[in-house]
């Protein structure tokens, strides 16, 4: 039970981060990325929140690794690059980019800006173009495949795409409450929903693996 597209009170998510976690330990989560979302103006507070929070789980007992993170949404493409670059200044382990759903006005070039500066996560990436899934794999940024009502619309596209053309793939909730997080059930529900053989929906749970201590390493 890994998922890392999450989101608390700090953005539009509707419970603190210390009830959101809990909840998440409760249904079997192992590890769950907290990334609200962010741009220039609340970046600094958003991340600094998560860190106050994350002091007060030291040693508490709960078997949940929780990935402090962030998720650049609705920045300008031409400045994706910049926010992605402070983001790293400031060592945040895990960086999404908000795609280009098609139930929001995400404006056009998101999808290969957030590319281009090699975020972590592609979220929701709508009618995502076969150069920008060429581009993502040699780039290794990941494709989210997303269990979101709305978002989950394009998963089919995005799922048969990056599986042609071997790019990594997640899945993820980006759960905004108690009633989004993943059930064991769900998540395989979800997956199967893409169209992927059992195959390639072995090689995204391996996938979720791997991301998962590679991004964890980089939490001190």
């Amino acid at each position: 039970m890994i998922d890392f597209h999450s989101h608390t009170l700090l953005s539009d998510g509707i419970l603190l981060p210390a009830e959101h976690v809990r909840r998440a330990y409760v249904a079997g989560y192992k590890v769950l990325g907290v990334t609200d979302h962010v741009d220039f103006s609340n970046i600094n507070f958003v991340y600094d929140s998560m860190l106050k929070f994350m002091e007060t789980i030291k040693e508490c007992g709960w078997d949940i690794k929780v990935i402090p993170g962030i998720e650049i949404t609705h920045v300008p493409a031409k400045k994706i690059e910049k926010i992605v670059s402070m983001a790293r200044d400031m060592k945040i382990p895990l960086i999404i980019v908000h795609g280009e759903t098609t139930v929001e006005p995400v404006e056009k070039g998101t999808n290969k800006a957030a590319i281009e500066a090699c975020v972590d996560i592609l979220a929701h990436p709508g009618l995502i173009l076969k150069e920008e899934v060429e581009l993502a794999k040699r780039n290794n940024v990941n494709l989210e495949i997303s269990a979101r009502k709305g978002h989950s619309i394009t998963n089919g596209h995005v799922a048969k795409l990056a599986a042609i053309i071997d790019a990594s793939m997640v899945c993820d909730t980006d759960s905004h409450a108690p009633s989004d997080l993943f059930t064991e059930t769900f998540r395989k529900a979800v997956l199967k929903g893409t169209g992927l053989e059992n195959e390639n929906i072995l090689k995204i749970e391996n996938n979720i693996k791997n991301l998962a201590e590679k991004i964890l390493a980089r939490i001190k």
